[in-house]
């Protein structure tokens, strides 16, 4: 088995103010799309959310019918920004004593959701969408409003990053989500935050049973936080800690945080860290203690305080992992540029997974290539621990399709906690292409079909599961993903871009 070691650094339910109209997809629209507006600029979305929509954009899809590709691929691609940094890099300069300036910002359901609340905290937020930038007076730790009620979708990086942002305020700010949100957990932050001395509710709400402490909506009532020892014990996302991290340089003495047990998505710690690096912020980090010690710790020393800068956004390394499989699985080369060895997300370490499968990879500073495996060799299936970047599974499982051997998936049981339950998911999907699939209580084993069977796959309103299983459409004609808008999450534009990777001239 390979232990994956990564030692490196909404769509939610719309209501449209026009009825939808369908046109019928054909050889020059792969997609069932909703109609061109002009419009208004915004567009009035779940719970008053309001999302920004330029004149004439393409509003919403339904149905995308994939494109196989005829022959090797041999395409650039540029993704946009990474939701992850982006979101972290909006906390940190929202909270920094100037004006800070971001570009190659990501605009999606996830950041654009970040911005509003930020907005609705006080705090100063200009946004440019047509050039990816965005620029914020920070409040130098002093939130604006006394009280908030903020909206956060499906967005598990907004709901817990603002739960510890507004902890420095005071008042009292209510925290809430879609249904699925209600079901994603919080508890350990909660307790986190209080330890520090925030105040923690859980208003009263019930769904066929379904316990409501330690989920949103989440209720804190602050009055700055006091500093001191905090400890995690195998949190089911790293984003709880990291939410603290973010917040930590602004409370009233020390912070110090012990982490143990299994850590989801480890690379993401390093990565917050290096945000508040970026933003002036040191933080002590032990990663691995004497004596076989798993316990990580971070030290967060008073007073420190977030200084604005500009700051260029890497572009989204777990979405460059789909164009980068593309090559795996249609032939060729795709090559992915501005996303290269000094990345500081985790998820660039899904080459090393293509290659274990027997892609060749070529690395630069600015760009990664990835090739199909050289002539008369074919995909291999692999044994694998992704504890590190589970974010990646539904990509290695679909490509688990296209290999000549079984395929493993390990230890990632907290994909039962996202968007939707991605190992139910995946195992029902897959299914349906043919494939033999066992559901492991943290994982798959992915027996591959001898021929791919046309399918039409259900998304779950899960972005991920849409973009991956474009991938079997480049080898299987016929496939129908639905839903397929969900990936306005983080990749509004994903299918667009993934139509002309396959059109690109061989």
């Amino acid at each position: 088995m390979i232990r994956f070691c990564a030692s490196m650094f909404l769509f939610f339910p719309s209501r449209f103010a026009v009825p939808p109209v369908a046109c019928a997809p054909g050889p020059d629209c792969p997609v069932v799309c909703l109609r061109r507006t002009p419009g208004p600029e915004y567009t009035t979305v779940a719970d008053g959310f309001r999302r920004r929509r330029c004149a004439g954009m393409l509003e919403c899809m339904s149905v995308y019918h994939c494109t196989p590709a005829c022959g090797p691929l041999d395409a650039t691609v540029v993704v946009p920004g990474s939701k992850s940094l982006t979101n972290r890099a909006l906390i940190a300069a929202a909270l920094a004593d100037g004006t800070s300036v971001l570009r190659n910002v990501l605009f999606a359901d996830d950041t654009l959701l970040m911005m509003e609340a930020l907005r609705t905290l006080g705090i100063a937020v200009t946004a440019d969408e047509r050039d990816c930038a965005v620029e914020l007076t920070g409040c130098n730790g002093h939130i604006p409003e006394s009280g908030a009620d903020l909206f956060c979708g499906n967005s598990g990086t907004t709901m817990r990053f603002l739960s510890a942002m507004v902890a420095l305020g005071n008042g009292r700010f209510q925290l809430d989500g879609i249904a699925r949100m209600r079901k994603r957990p919080i508890g350990a932050l909660g307790e986190a935050l209080q330890a520090l001395g925030a105040g923690i509710e859980y208003p009263c709400w019930c769904e066929n049973g379904f316990s409501h402490q330690g989920f949103p909506p989440m209720v804190v009532h602050a009055c700055g936080l006091r500093g001191g020892h905090v400890a995690f014990d195998s949190p089911q996302s790293s984003q709880m800690v990291s939410a603290l991290l973010l917040a930590a340089p602004y409370a009233s003495r020390d912070v110090f945080i012990e982490v143990a047990g299994d850590v989801p998505s480890l690379p993401f710690l390093k990565m917050t860290t290096a945000v508040m690096d970026r933003f002036g912020v040191g933080v002590l980090e032990d990663y691995a203690g004497p004596g076989g010690d798993r316990t990580i710790r971070f030290v967060v020393e008073a007073p420190q305080r977030y200084q604005a800068t500009t700051l260029t956004i890497e572009p989204d390394a777990t979405n460059a992992s789909y164009f980068l499989a593309a090559a795996a699985v249609a032939g060729g080369r795709v090559t992915v540029q501005g996303l290269g060895l000094d990345s500081v997300q985790g998820d660039i370490n899904f080459i090393y997974v293509l290659e274990a499968m027997g892609c060749r990879v070529e690395r630069e500073m600015t760009r990664i290539s990835v090739l199909s495996p050289p002539e008369g060799s074919s995909l291999r299936g692999i044994d694998i621990d992704l504890n590190d970047i589970p974010d990646t599974v539904p990509t290695l499982a679909v490509l688990a399709l296209f290999a000549d051997t079984p395929t493993v998936i390990r230890n990632v049981a907290n994909l039962r906690l996202k968007e939707t339950d991605r190992l139910a998911a995946l195992h029902c999907e897959l299914t349906k292409l043919g494939a033999v699939v066992e559901e492991l209580p943290d994982g798959l084993v992915i027996h591959p079909p001898h021929r791919l069977t046309p399918a039409t796959i259900d998304t779950y309103d899960d972005h991920r599961m849409a973009m991956s299983f474009a991938l079997a459409g480049l080898k299987c004609p016929g496939m129908v993903i639905n839903n397929a808008q969900c990936c306005a999450k983080t990749f509004p534009d994903y299918f667009e871009r993934f139509e002309r990777m396959i059109a690109a001239p061989a």
